[in-house]
């Protein structure tokens, strides 16, 4: 007797539970059937209610880089661009040294471009740059094996760590002209 009275309230117990489970089901099912969502919209619903996805439709800035050397390593300019909607807010060109390599010259933009970017308390930012070395570097996917570039990547990794979510991308040269009109121009005014 008292292992049927056991069974009994077990079992009573587990119909408990299958008929909320049946009850929670049902109703899944006629809110989902609610919400059917075409195939072909199927990408754009999930991409709609993703959390990291309304990054791209708050406002977005982007910063272009650059830096050049006449004579690699010879007297060095550096260019920076910030677009916020595709629009230009911010530019400009500085004369990085007398002797300085190609490279030093772009880490030069970079940081530049990082610093206003900073001082604007802007969180997000997608970072584009034509130096793949640079990029590729930043990104953690080449290790920095020039002594002379230490400094300059250790300082640009110090402002990446202010920013809430920071995105770098190699362009072509030619998707970065005005960045590297502004890095020429730092050269021409010398």
């Amino acid at each position: 007797m008292y292992k049927r009275v056991y069974w009994k309230i077990n079992y009573k117990k587990i119909e408990l539970i299958l008929n909320f489970f049946i009850w929670c089901k049902s109703k899944m099912i006629k809110y989902l059937s609610k919400k059917i969502i075409p195939v072909e919209n199927f990408t754009e619903e999930l991409l709609d209610n993703h959390e990291e996805c309304k990054y791209e439709k708050e406002t977005q800035y982007m910063l272009y880089f650059d830096g050049c050397s006449k004579g690699n390593p010879g007297l060095g300019g550096a260019g920076a661009v910030l677009y916020k909607d595709g629009q230009e807010v911010w530019g400009s060109s500085q004369l990085v040294g007398d002797k300085v390599t190609n490279n030093v010259a772009e880490y030069s933009g970079l940081i530049m471009g990082l610093q206003e970017v900073f001082v604007r308390k802007i969180k997000n930012i997608l970072v584009r740059g034509d130096s793949q070395l640079v990029i590729k570097q930043m990104k953690g996917e080449y290790k920095v094996k020039s002594s002379s570039l230490v400094e300059y990547y250790q300082q640009a990794k110090l402002l990446e760590s202010y920013f809430d979510k920071i995105v770098f991308e190699h362009v072509y040269r030619d998707k970065n002209k005005r960045a590297d009109e502004l890095s020429n121009m730092a050269l021409d005014l010398s």
